[in-house]
């Protein structure tokens, strides 16, 4: 049996990444103070400070930090929520309900 055979370069190797926790620091700042910016937004604010960062470095950043913006819900989910119940009728053509999709008239012209 004979020792591992690899490149020693891949045993010595180096990442040329510098440190991230100041603008790490950073990101986290401004997502503390403006809670409802994304990633786009908060890039544009680095950039205007002055660090030179590219778009996606920005992205990655954010998403690996946690500062995932929630899914913002449908307005009429809500409002369905907050709707009354049906009430029942009390007599007759009290209430109305259109049951059907699409329908067809007499002489053949679709309704929908």
């Amino acid at each position: 049996m004979g020792a591992l055979q690899f490149d020693t370069f891949t045993f010595h190797y180096k990442s040329p990444r510098t440190d991230q926790t100041a603008i790490e620091r950073r990101i986290k700042e401004i997502a503390e103070t403006r809670v409802r910016y994304g990633y786009n937004r908060v890039h544009v604010l680095l950039r205007r400070e002055g660090w030179e960062i590219n778009m996606k470095k920005t992205r990655r950043m954010y998403n690996e930090l946690g500062l995932q913006l929630r899914n913002k819900h449908l307005k009429r989910r809500v409002k369905a929520k907050l709707r009354e119940d049906r009430q029942e009728a009390a007599g007759p053509n009290e209430v109305w309900v259109m049951d059907f999709v699409h329908d067809q008239l007499a002489m053949g012209t679709s309704l929908r």
